[in-house]
């Protein structure tokens, strides 16, 4: 079971995420990047982020853009949460498709 520490901090993960990556998507137009969970080792030495990305057809290409760019987005990270944590964890993104998924469900129930 997860402490509540452990879920706000979380949740302030996800939060500056994706206020990270709205920034960074500003300059590609028709590209959107959210982050839809957070998961934290209980040392805070781990986070692993999942991402939804929309056109899904380019996730796995901006998936490596990010992976590349790893390091300037746990500085960018640590300047936002800094006050709060005396290290930032390490950072894994990976890719979320469960929107992928229920779009094949749903096109699966309608089919007739």
């Amino acid at each position: 079971m997860e402490s509540t520490r452990l879920q706000k901090i979380e949740r302030q993960i996800q939060k500056d995420l994706g206020e990270i990556f709205l920034a960074q998507t500003r300059q590609i137009p028709g590209i959107l990047v959210s982050v839809t969970g957070v998961k934290t080792s209980p040392d805070l030495s781990l986070s692993k982020a999942y991402l939804s990305i929309f056109p899904s057809e380019k996730g796995e290409e901006i998936l490596s853009n990010i992976n590349l760019q790893k390091k300037a987005v746990r500085y960018e990270l640590g300047l936002r949460m800094g006050k709060q944590l005396r290290r930032i964890p390490e950072l894994v993104f990976l890719l979320d498709d469960s929107l992928d998924y229920l779009d094949k469900i749903d096109v699966l129930l309608n089919r007739k």
